[in-house]
């Protein structure tokens, strides 16, 4: 999924291509017809060849991605996560990281988030 959403599209042996150690080509296939039988990607033909697309929205998928992350990890809690993130020492944010951030805050405030 990570290929399909960076690049919008991708055959098995490209999704293959930027795996650091791929498995066999018929396991990436069969894991793309899982994910088409899910509901998750869609295929279109070019020649002998399926090209994977995303069938969910970026957006939508990534607010999927966040909430069962929230669950799983942070019971629940936004706060928590936030704060996960804050520590990390390899995330190192600017001022006006800080600043940006404040005024999300302050916004989320005011619509009742």
């Amino acid at each position: 999924m990570d290929v399909l959403y960076r690049d919008g599209e991708a055959t098995v042996a490209d999704v293959m291509a930027q795996m650091p150690d791929p498995p066999s080509y018929s396991a990436v296939r069969a894991t793309m017809n899982v994910l088409e039988e899910k509901g998750h990607v869609r295929h279109k033909q070019d020649g002998p060849r399926y090209v994977y697309l995303p069938a969910v929205p970026r957006d939508r998928a990534r607010r999927a991605a966040l909430n069962h992350l929230l669950q799983t990890f942070f019971d629940g809690s936004a706060e928590s996560a936030v704060v996960a993130l804050l520590q990390m020492s390899d995330n190192s944010l600017s001022a006006a990281d800080f600043e940006r951030l404040a005024a999300d805050v302050r916004k989320a405030r005011q619509e009742g988030r």
